[in-house]
């Protein structure tokens, strides 16, 4: 059983990467937020990893952090959930935001993850529920702050970013995938526009 792998960045989408480990390339399948915590191509990565073996395939998924790995665990024990709705409740919500949302019960937040609807959204909640609080490790993640940038400038008025930022959310974007999308640009040298229509080519919605 792969458990982790340290090597080469060689390419990385929003969903993927592959970590070249002595000449030898593992692909494997990423939520946002660890797309986000990755070095840039060419630097080296440690990354967590979960194998799921299913009869037609071996599938690698690989996390930032532990925790994030134990709660993809949790996540696909729930009857119907799979490796990629989890994927999309991890690129949607923190570790810290994932066991808030499930210890107050809210299954509005919840059904906002792309791919889960409402009764799976109580579902998750409810299943996860009883795991969490059994899980003291998870726990200590409830005072956590989330890692993302936040959506506002602290002063009086946005900064490009933060406008760039807000917009892509609107489109329907998690902030994770906004915050990757974003990643390199400069307030003081890149308009709004330039930075959305940057940030779309990057999301491949651009031309």
């Amino acid at each position: 059983m792969i458990v982790q792998l340290r090597g080469t960045v060689v390419e990385s989408t929003l969903n993927s990467v592959v970590i070249d480990v002595s000449g030898v390339g593992f692909e494997l399948g990423i939520s946002g937020s660890t797309a986000a915590a990755l070095p840039p191509v060419g630097a080296e990565a440690l990354l967590f990893v979960r194998m799921v073996v299913r009869e037609d395939a071996m599938t690698l998924y690989g996390f930032s952090s532990r925790e994030e790995r134990a709660l993809f665990d949790h996540l696909v024990s729930v009857t119907g959930v799979g490796p990629r709705v989890a994927l999309s409740v991890l690129s949607t919500f923190s570790v810290a935001d994932l066991y808030t949302v499930v210890m107050t019960e809210d299954a509005k937040r919840m059904s906002t993850v792309p791919g889960v609807g409402k009764k799976t959204a109580q579902r998750l909640i409810l299943e996860l529920k009883g795991t969490f609080a059994k899980d003291k490790s998870l726990g200590t993640l409830a005072t956590a702050l989330p890692e993302q940038l936040p959506l506002t400038s602290s002063s009086a008025h946005p900064t490009a970013r933060a406008d760039a930022q807000a917009a892509l959310l609107s489109m329907g974007f998690t902030p994770q995938e906004a915050e990757l999308a974003l990643a390199g640009y400069d307030d003081d040298q890149t308009s709004t526009e330039d930075m959305l229509t940057g940030a779309l080519k990057r999301l491949g919605m651009g031309a």
